[in-house]
């Protein structure tokens, strides 16, 4: 089925799942994952209230005990089945993708996120046997006081008086970050901060450019400091500088880690050599100076359902993505946008106290290497596109010092690397590539793009 993906569920309602699927979905998932506490929550979508009846009526059938957060973000769930017990959790939620899409994102116990190799493969089976199923209406708990547990939880990880002394803006994109803004940004500029889940603004998704256009603008307009921005369900954030340009967000791994760190030093706890974990598409620069900041990185595949595990098994302190997720050992493995976002304010603030603007704070990471962001490419035939880079790059390009294949196949050589895969949540064939010059990047890049291309 197209709804099932590695990581999670996701698709176009009404073309892709429908309201019996998620029915089905609902009564499979304590089968597989077990547990009869479960907690659900949803996203600001049209279609979210539709689904989230469905799914409470598929749990329900199967025995569990629901109780609903409602309204919420998708860190939101992961914190409150670790903090609270639950045997088992849903968002619904489509994340990033448009507003047409949704989804349903499942973790089990303490927050362990179940993807398609660990769970929902076995959903799948078991959905894909069953008849017809009525959707049936089943009532649900409610959780008392969730928002103010949760806004106190993230006041403590970052206290407010480490974000004071910066002009800045917070673009929540009319997502689930609207309801945690207004106290978690205290005396930010808000744009965009009523939830509405056609998202009238701008695409959920910080990624594309066109999405950033507005909190650019307004960051450049009135000489604030920097921009943050949330995607969907608020699981990502990311920055624009004071000039309104975007900040590659693996950039920012460096950042967390060094706030982070301080904040478990002022719980007294040590930092040293502390585990970091990043993707396989994180730049040089970001992974070179985490070892000079003395934290050791830890490469992990690309999407939370492998990087959260990953961050337990090797007890990494945080870690983060390019695609703008970052996780704490603190919040029980998971990726918080808004943890994320509170602690890099708190190392711009002490930037700013040395003279530096958010530019010049990044520019020890961001200017080391020509880094090609993420090119995604859409062919038929993925496989036969990675061969023929690959035997480019064996003909053309130097000789190669290291090789990864853990997600696709990532090539180092002296002079740079690049990195090139299937994504897991859509249609593409994905290239990243990372130089020592703008004038090399463009050689590889060129050469890579034109046989991908075929």
């Amino acid at each position: 089925m197209s709804f099932f993906k590695a990581y999670d569920m996701r698709g176009r309602y009404g073309v892709d799942f429908n309201d019996e699927l998620v029915g089905k979905i609902g009564a499979a998932l304590p089968k597989v994952v077990g547990g009869v506490r479960w907690l659900v929550g949803r996203d600001v979508r049209t279609s979210s209230p539709a689904v989230r009846n469905a799914l409470v009526g598929g749990l329900a059938s199967s025995g569990a005990e629901v109780t609903d957060l409602g309204l919420c973000t998708t860190p939101m769930v992961y914190f409150f089945t670790a903090e609270d017990g639950f045997d088992g959790s849903v968002m619904v939620t489509a994340s990033h993708n448009p507003a047409e899409d949704n989804g349903l994102k499942v973790s089990k116990k303490t927050s362990l996120p179940v993807g398609y190799a660990d769970g929902l493969n076995e959903v799948e089976r078991i959905v894909a046997a069953e008849g017809f199923v009525p959707v049936c209406e089943a009532s649900a708990k409610v959780l008392p006081d969730a928002l103010a547990r949760y806004v106190a939880w993230q006041r403590k990880a970052v206290n407010d008086s480490l974000l004071a002394g910066l002009k800045y803006a917070v673009d929540c994109s009319n997502g689930m970050a609207s309801i945690l803004a207004r106290d978690l940004f205290p005396g930010a500029t808000l744009l965009n901060d009523s939830p509405d889940g056609t998202f009238p603004a701008h695409s959920p998704n910080p990624l594309k450019a066109e999405a950033r256009e507005q909190i650019a603008s307004v960051v450049r307009r009135d000489g604030l400091d920097f921009g943050v921005i949330f995607d969907g369900d608020a699981d990502r954030c990311m920055f624009v500088d004071e000039r309104g340009e975007f900040v590659q967000p693996d950039y920012l791994i460096p950042i967390v880690a060094r706030a982070t760190a301080r904040a478990a030093e002022a719980r007294g706890e040590s930092r040293a050599g502390c585990k970091v974990i990043h993707d396989v598409r994180t730049s040089r620069g970001a992974t070179e100076v985490l070892r000079e900041d003395g934290f050791e990185p830890v490469m992990v595949p690309v999407g939370h359902a492998f990087a959260k595990p990953a961050l337990r098994r090797c007890g990494a302190l945080c870690g983060g993505e390019l695609a703008g997720h970052y996780y704490f050992a603190e919040f029980f493995g998971c990726d918080s946008g808004v943890l994320a976002a509170r602690r890099i304010i708190a190392e711009a603030v002490r930037a700013k106290a040395l003279g530096m603007t958010f530019s010049q704070m990044m520019s020890p990471i961001s200017d080391r290497y020509a880094n090609s962001g993420e090119m995604n490419f859409r062919v038929e035939d993925k496989d036969a596109a990675i061969a023929r880079a690959l035997k480019i790059a064996g003909e053309r390009l130097p000789v190669q010092v290291a090789r990864t294949d853990m997600d696709g196949v990532r090539i180092d050589f002296a002079e740079g690397w690049f990195n090139i895969r299937k994504s897991n949540t859509e249609p593409y064939l994905r290239l990243v590539a990372e130089c020592d010059s703008a004038a090399r990047l463009e050689e590889w890049t060129g050469l890579l793009k034109e046989v991908i291309e075929g």
